[in-house]
């Protein structure tokens, strides 16, 4: 019986933690460009989108898809750096164990 409560406390520890992990996700950053620069896109760790910069000269009338394409490219990979930043800070509370509803 000591040993499970011993895993009770031990769960409870690590569920205080992840609690704690993500709330200062939320605080943190990541910055994504694609075009070489021309779009640059902010993401925080809550993968919420909280900028979106446009450099003036890509902005063509004409060919709209290209910066369609350009501002995709730049969330995709502003959403991927979160998922990566996520992935690490939550390996350093599991020692790597993949728990399902995480990030």
């Amino acid at each position: 019986m000591k040993n499970l409560g011993n895993i009770m406390n031990q769960a409870k520890m690590m569920q205080n933690r992840l609690a704690q992990i993500q709330e200062e996700m939320g605080n943190k950053t990541v910055e994504a460009s694609s075009g070489g620069g021309m779009v640059t896109v902010t993401a925080n760790g809550r993968q919420e989108i909280l900028s979106v910069k446009i450099e003036p000269e890509v902005v063509n009338p004409e060919d709209v898809e290209m910066l369609q394409d350009l501002i995709q490219a730049a969330v995709n990979d502003a959403l991927r750096k979160v998922q990566e930043m996520a992935a690490t800070e939550m390996a350093k509370v599991t020692g790597g164990l993949k728990i399902p509803g995480l990030f």
